[in-house]
């Protein structure tokens, strides 16, 4: 998790970034917090782009995940993964909170806690994952952590090294099996 803020505007999910960044070179996880403010120019989805609306809150949590291999599908499902996991571990952290996961989004009721992509570079693939702080300025109805008494210093470590436990445990179970005729 980053000491310092580090503000968000689409530009961040490239690959490298996190090498160039962090210092961590290979697939890695890593969470800060900061603005978000991802203009149209900068946003990787289209269907985002065609509704003409940006991506804009005054604090998030933020993942981003990068793979060194070329797969979106694989990208996609490790993405969901880590909605899942994330979820989970709100759940734990508020056993009171009903979120819903549509996709690859989480909500409290119609409120959306949450943005997320998977997309691919030349050389990667990559996950970026944002929770609301404090969504002031969101273009959609939105709830933040802050409402719900959850704390980012908290959620992010344990998101991160649940991510990391399953992609070992992925890792291990693919290594441990053989081919069948």
């Amino acid at each position: 998790m980053a000491d310092e803020e580090i503000a968000y505007t689409g530009k961040e999910l490239r690959s490298l970034w996190i090498a160039q960044t962090f210092n961590l070179y290979g697939d890695a996880i890593v969470g800060f917090v900061g603005q978000c403010q991802v203009t149209i120019e900068d946003m990787v989805d289209q269907a985002d782009v065609q509704r003409g609306v940006g991506i804009k809150a005054a604090s998030m949590l933020h993942f981003i995940a990068e793979h060194f291999d070329d797969s979106l599908e694989q990208a996609i499902l490790r993405q969901r993964l880590l909605v899942c996991l994330t979820s989970e571990i709100l759940c734990q952290q508020q056993p009171d909170l009903k979120l819903d996961r549509r996709g690859d989004d989480l909500f409290v009721g119609d409120r959306k806690l949450s943005v997320s992509i998977a997309t691919a570079s030349p050389v990667s693939t990559l996950i970026h994952l944002g929770l609301n702080i404090n969504p002031t300025g969101a273009p959609v109805a939105a709830v933040g952590l802050e409402e719900l008494d959850l704390h980012a210093a908290q959620i992010a470590p344990e998101v991160m090294q649940a991510y990391v436990t399953e992609m070992e445990s992925c890792a291990a179970a693919r290594s441990k099996v053989r081919g069948v005729p």
